[in-house]
């Protein structure tokens, strides 16, 4: 890993300029922007890109990154102990230190090309967000889409990012010829507090303006309000749900808050910070959730909570759900439910010349 030398270190703020119809891509801020931030991009030049997921938890197998670190910044990422393999820090080291895979796509296509891969369903953002805002400049997801696409392999993506609309183009190209899903990740339905959460992320009336954008679009999408955090967010679900169905999200899901290793500290610093009020009582209901701790690491219980809280939680959500007629189980593209529609680059056309339908 090493310092991108065509990107030295910057400080990244509101752009005063409007936006230039030559750049394929340029940031600007729903609302007001959030604090100045110091940062500072690597490049990793590893050899493969996709990770197996051995979790029971997650419905896919294989997930794709093109990035580590996240700018989001947001205080609850369950990622942040993996910034710690690399010599950084899990806190803000996490948020302004950001690593790109700047030969994603072409790793990617060279998985394809072996003989071992099967088409298997591949997740964009198993770690952290594949549109975060380096992602605008780098443009690393479109490239792997691309790949999707040329090779047809089903895929999902979660992401918080309103970026990922710009990107219609190759999702509809996409899905029509194999399974896609994405998710829009939307916690909260008050942006002032999703601002002291996820200082850097897109907020949500933005998210759900994305949400808008690809189901007009014919992309199938959902919401996840995740994480659910008790007594902050668990008041926003029947709101959170009401505005994505409007806006065409198709299913709805949720998760606990978990908090492993260093999250739990760094959370409670910024969970003080911005809720000197509540900040107690957030913190206790989430022990209430989570059998006197703040965390699970067991396979199987740590999306989800127990206890009195936690069932009151679940039963706001899925009686919201219910009533807006979204279905009981999660119908994102899945291993369970995606076509087997991998092709690569001319095997059509030899199955076609030998007599052999392609679909």
């Amino acid at each position: 890993m090493s310092e991108s030398p065509q990107r030295p270190s910057s400080v990244l703020s509101a752009v005063k300029n409007p936006p230039n119809p030559f750049h394929r891509g340029h940031l600007f801020w729903d609302e007001e922007p959030p604090p100045r931030v110091e940062l500072k991009v690597y490049e990793d030049h590893s050899k493969s890109i996709l990770s197996k997921n051995e979790s029971p938890d997650l419905p896919f197998t294989w997930s794709l990154n093109p990035y580590r670190g996240c700018m989001h910044a947001c205080a609850y990422c369950y990622a942040r102990p993996s910034h710690e393999y690399l010599d950084l820090g899990a806190g803000t080291d996490f948020d302004r230190r950001i690593v790109v895979k700047p030969d994603a796509a072409a790793l990617l296509r060279a998985t394809f090309d072996d003989r071992k891969w099967m088409g298997e369903y591949v997740m964009l953002s198993g770690n952290t967000d594949c549109y975060q805002p380096l992602e605008a400049s780098y443009g690393l997801t479109r490239q792997c889409l691309e790949v999707l696409l040329e090779y047809r392999n089903p895929c999902g993506i979660i992401t918080k990012s309103g970026l990922v609309t710009r990107d219609v183009d190759l999702l509809s190209r996409l899905h029509a010829v194999a399974s896609v899903g994405v998710t829009l990740s939307i916690p909260y339905i008050d942006p002032i507090k999703a601002r002291k959460v996820e200082p850097f992320a897109p907020t949500p009336r933005r998210r759900f303006a994305a949400l808008r954008a690809l189901s007009d679009a014919g992309i199938p999408c959902g919401v996840n309000v995740a994480p659910i955090i008790p007594g902050l967010n668990d008041e926003d679900i029947p709101g959170v749900l009401e505005a994505a169905r409007e806006a065409g999200a198709r299913w709805a899901g949720y998760t606990l808050v978990r908090l492993p290793g260093p999250v739990n500290a760094i959370f409670e610093e910024r969970i003080r910070a911005a809720f000197p009020d509540r900040a107690e009582r957030i913190l206790h209901r989430i022990e209430d959730c989570r059998g006197g701790e703040r965390s699970e690491s067991r396979f199987g219980l740590r999306m989800r909570g127990t206890g009195n809280y936690w069932e009151a939680i679940r039963a706001l959500f899925h009686g919201a759900a219910r009533r807006l007629g979204f279905p009981d189980e999660h119908l994102v593209s899945t291993p369970a439910t995606a076509a087997r529609t991998f092709r690569r680059p001319g095997q059509a056309a030899q199955l076609d010349l030998f007599g052999h339908g392609t679909d």
